[in-house]
């Protein structure tokens, strides 16, 4: 793989990343002292948080579903449906900042921040060794160090990864061979928007002449009565206003997709099993409950979701498939993990995601 591109205004350096991860596990950047970029992100879970949908400052609850940051860099968009985040410095701001919802709650409370970071011994002579030019904590070079910490997290070394390209055929089950035959195949149409290196159809390297940009409506609700739009379902017509963007949503990586449960923008649906017998319904077709819709019968669902037919063993298999995709180095290497030693300021308090 190419490296993720990086905004010219970067040079990516050791002491960039070091500062960007120690910010990352820093809850000292929330209004609560509680609430880390970790607090959604942990690693262990593919840097997602294991919950329907985020939990903010004060216990806030978001809209919508912690995404993996799992190959993040090589995404051209940043959220669930906002076309315009795509540069992760620009990204950051919102968790920091954003008011609807509160996730960190800092807005109106930068001064008090960057006096915070300044103040302690780690930050005194991170700033200025990663900023040599600009050696104090402000918005430009706390969201520099965040964006190239996080271009570094790639995960590419999967079972698949190794069986694929390594040349380690047993890296592999037979019920994992089984079931990738299963998603490549024109039945269940799973490549066509999960496709490529990411198992997405969303991407950028640092060559690519234009980034690929894709969003989905999943069939997941309908418009008006049972199954209307929940709060945060209206996906890419909020900022488009056209009517054919309602409920879509970008496509998220199945990197690591076996530890990111549960699933869909909003988290309602709790395992892949479930997942596939969404997509093989052509649809959501629950009649009651918290996530009821029939959405099966929106307009405005993509064509590609039709429905098919699959056996209980098959879902297994292509189970077995999705679980290979999942990269245990990742969610365990020490260059990605908390920095903070136990009991530090950054850390002492800080909430972590329920597993």
């Amino acid at each position: 793989m190419p490296p993720p591109p990086v905004p010219d205004d970067i040079t990516m350096s050791p002491e960039l990343v070091d500062l960007g991860r120690h910010l990352f596990y820093d809850a000292r950047l929330s209004v609560d002292g509680r609430t880390a970029c970790a607090s959604c992100h942990q690693q262990e879970l593919a840097f997602s948080d294991g919950r329907p949908v985020s939990v903010g400052a004060h216990g806030t609850v978001g809209h919508r579903n912690s995404p993996s940051l799992a190959n993040v860099g090589y995404m051209p968009t940043l959220t669930w449906a906002n076309p315009h985040f795509t540069t992760l410095e620009f990204q950051a701001l919102v968790p920091m900042f954003g008011t609807e919802p509160v996730e960190m709650g800092m807005a109106g409370r930068e001064d008090a921040l960057f006096a915070r970071l300044a103040a302690d011994p780690y930050y005194a002579e991170a700033f200025p060794a990663a900023f040599p030019d600009r050696p104090a904590p402000d918005l430009y070079t706390i969201t520099r160090a965040l964006g190239a910490f996080q271009r570094t997290l790639i995960s590419l070394n999967s079972p698949y990864d190794r069986a694929t390209y390594y040349g380690e055929a047993d890296a592999m089950s037979d019920a994992a061979r089984r079931g990738q035959a299963l998603f490549f195949d024109h039945r269940l149409e799973c490549y066509h928007c999960h496709s490529g290196a990411l198992f997405s159809d969303n991407m950028q390297t640092a060559r690519t002449p234009f980034p690929e940009n894709a969003f989905h409506n999943t069939g997941l609700y309908n418009i008006g009565g049972t199954g209307a739009y929940p709060a945060g379902g209206l996906g890419l017509y909020e900022f488009t206003g056209v009517a054919s963007d309602m409920g879509r949503f970008r496509t998220p990586s199945l990197r690591n997709v076996a530890v990111t449960a549960p699933y869909m923008h909003d988290g309602s649906i709790a395992t892949l099993e479930e997942v596939i017998r969404h997509y093989a319904a052509g649809g959501r077709t629950i009649p009651d409950g918290p996530h009821a819709g029939a959405g099966h019968e929106n307009p405005y669902r993509d064509s590609l979701i039709v429905g098919f037919e699959i056996s209980d063993a098959e879902i297994a298999d292509l189970t077995a498939f999705l679980e290979s995709l999942t990269d245990q180095d990742f969610l365990t290497d020490s260059a990605f993990a908390d920095p903070w030693p136990d009991g530090h300021p950054a850390n002492a308090n800080r909430v972590m995601p329920l597993n």
